[in-house]
């Protein structure tokens, strides 16, 4: 019973521009609930960054001993920690320690390396996305129908799958990315600042350059990226369209139409991601010059100082500051990853804590009354109602139905009907006015109970993939097999759920695929009166049933709306003759109200009725006559 149900359209409204900086925090504080794990991952690739450091460290003292061996006049071999081997130690000897130190820190780093795999995986897969993805979920069951009417199925997908993901790559790719960075080009900065000042500056003069290409890039790749996920939905709801509307597609004969306007939408999404990956491809071969660069530089400014500087060695002067200057670059190169990260968990933060965010307008209050058993009075009191404020589609409404009694809603399709029975349910509240409920405002009472107490039954009811039990005790899972099977024998539902394959244990399809439209409708009303509520809504049930089906709809609603109050919005004449009561609608207004026989004889819109419409056996015997006399 959302405006899709009436003639209302709404067109989606547009996402409101957060900060970066606003989205950051949002992120920083999703990172510290989980900040032990956080610390753990960030530890353990710590711990494998040093191991390899000190690999390298080793691997450059056994050059310089190498040297020192060949050439005695060269400098003096530096061992770290004062640890020196006996002076009557056999070169080789010394040579084989280290290659053997180097083997076992190989061997831990290995090892660590698999704790962090495991580590890192477990924390953002196994906790964040989990989390944040139940989270999502559950605000979606909660937030207002106005977040559903303005956004689209496919978009809201979109965010519960991969915009999930990005958010997650805040933490493992962007934080703590960024940290290790951090702590890692410092160590590796200062570690060849202490093997030559000079060098190291003329090394990495070209660094600013890097910081500049990057920050150009980010610029550039955050609206691309953005637009990507805007395509990319557009995409996702042709498809989801297109398969639900498979019958109407191939009735029509329009399946070309639809290959050729899905494979437009397919390439919307692969021009702008050309588009992204062209940003990538101008900025990474720039990202790959440099460290070239500074190889060359290296090469010529170390060369002369080996030659020229007996201090400078062979090992940790060339060969550990290469790999410094490796490890350095490397991680410096980094920051491209890490902007990309961070512009796409920016991305998706917005669309993510948008459903977040969202307001939850209908909610219980604090001191909300319980609804215990309702006797089922409902009135409504100068109610107004709009979608929009600007555009309203229910104005001053009032009538009171008594407790047991039948309304029949009936006019001109966007009239509102189906907007007036929203209200009941209060899917929505309304703008102006109030209803009530054996004299209390809905909006005092809890919702949850409130809810309980209804029963809907739509025009084109869903069923969910499960079994014909389990969608009949949808709303009462704790019913017991008798509850259920009489609630299908009041529905007329009993009988034709005996035939299927598996009797209530059938698993039925994807909305109920396999059933007739009369069978799908019968076992939404049984699922309805499962918990004999006192109130029943039924929008439009045999609006898409054939008149033979529609009979033994019509026998069910009579059966399931014995002494309860029912809402029935009905345009045939032998659902309307059924109601205590009919009220016709017409642009959000009453415009006429009474009983069957009255309005028979008094309103112009049912006396047209009864003229545009054949009527069948069973409005004549409702009006008093028979087939052959009429004939």
């Amino acid at each position: 019973m959302s405006p899709s149900s009436t003639s209302e359209s709404n067109s989606p409204a547009p996402v409101a521009t957060v900060s970066n900086w606003t989205l950051i925090k949002r992120m920083l504080g999703l990172a510290w609930i989980y900040r032990w794990g956080c610390i753990k991952v960030l530890l353990l690739q710590v711990a494998v960054l040093s191991l390899g450091l000190m690999a390298l460290g080793l691997f450059g003292l056994g050059v310089d001993i190498i040297q020192f061996h060949i050439n005695p006049k060269a400098k003096v071999p530096a061992y770290p920690l004062g640890l020196q081997p006996p002076p009557d130690m056999p070169v080789m000897n010394v040579v084989f320690l280290i290659a053997a130190a180097m083997l076992v820190l190989a061997l831990l780093r290995a090892a660590l390396t698999y704790q962090y795999a495991l580590a890192s995986n477990h924390l953002v897969q196994s906790e964040i996305v989990v989390d944040l993805r139940a989270q999502v979920y559950a605000k979606l069951q909660r937030i207002s129908f106005r977040f559903f009417d303005t956004n689209e199925t496919g978009s809201i997908i979109n965010r519960v799958t991969g915009d999930v993901q990005n958010v997650r790559l805040f933490v493992d790719g962007v934080l703590l990315q960024t940290v290790v960075l951090v702590l890692s080009v410092s160590v590796y900065l200062f570690y060849m600042l202490h093997i030559h000042v000079m060098l190291t500056l003329a090394c990495l003069a070209s660094t600013p350059l890097l910081v500049v290409s990057t920050w150009l890039y980010m610029k550039k790749v955050k609206p691309a990226t953005l637009k990507t996920r805007e395509l990319s939905d557009v995409m996702v709801r042709t498809l989801s369209e297109n398969i639900q509307g498979i019958q109407v597609v191939k009735g029509f004969a329009r399946e070309n139409e639809e290959i050729a306007k899905f494979a437009q939408a397919n390439r919307n999404v692969r021009e702008q991601q050309n588009w992204t990956f062209w940003l990538t491809s101008v900025f990474s071969p720039l990202t790959s010059f440099i460290p070239q660069l500074n190889l060359v530089v290296l090469l010529c400014y170390g060369g002369y100082l080996l030659t020229h500087d007996p201090t400078f060695t062979l090992g940790q002067g060339i060969i550990v500051f290469a790999g410094l200057l490796r490890q350095f670059e490397g991680q410096v190169t980094t920051i491209a990853t890490i902007a990309n990260s961070a512009q796409q968990s920016l991305t998706g933060a917005q669309r993510v804590f948008e459903i977040l965010d969202a307001p939850v307008e209908i909610q219980s209050k604090p001191d909300a009354v319980r609804v215990l058993k309702a006797r089922g009075t409902v009135r409504f009191e100068n109610v107004t109602f709009g979608y929009r404020a600007e555009e309203p589609v229910l104005q001053n409404i009032d009538f009171e139905v008594p407790a047991g009694s039948s309304i029949a809603l009936t006019g001109a399709n966007g009239g509102g009907k189906s907007s007036l029975l929203s209200l009941i349910s209060r899917f929505y509240d309304p703008d102006q006015g109030r209803i009530l409920l054996d004299g209390v405002d809905l909006r005092d009472l809890d919702v949850d109970d409130l809810r309980r107490s209804i029963g809907l039954v739509f025009q084109e009811s869903f069923l969910f993939s499960h079994t014909v039990a389990a969608n009949i005790a949808f709303g009462y899972p704790r019913a017991t097999r008798e509850q259920i099977e009489q609630a299908a024998r009041i529905a007329s539902a009993h009988d034709f759920i005996m035939e299927l394959p598996d009797g209530y244990d059938t698993i039925l399809g994807e909305r109920g695929n396999g059933l007739s439209g009369g069978q799908r409708q019968r076992l939404a009303i049984a699922r309805a009166i499962l918990l004999d509520p006192p109130i029943l809504l039924l929008d439009d049930p045999t609006a898409a049933i054939d008149p033979e089906t529609e009979h033994e709809i019509l026998e069910a609603m009579q059966s399931a709306m014995q002494n309860r109050t029912s809402f029935v919005v009905a345009h045939r004449l032998s659902t309307l003759r059924r109601a205590d009561r009919v009220i016709v609608l017409e642009h959000g207004r009453i415009v006429e109200s009474g009983t069957p026989d009255e309005l028979a004889e008094n309103s112009s819109f049912y006396q047209q009725a009864t003229t545009t419409q054949a009527p069948d056996e069973e409005s004549l015997r409702l009006l008093g006559l028979d087939l052959e006399a009429r004939v």
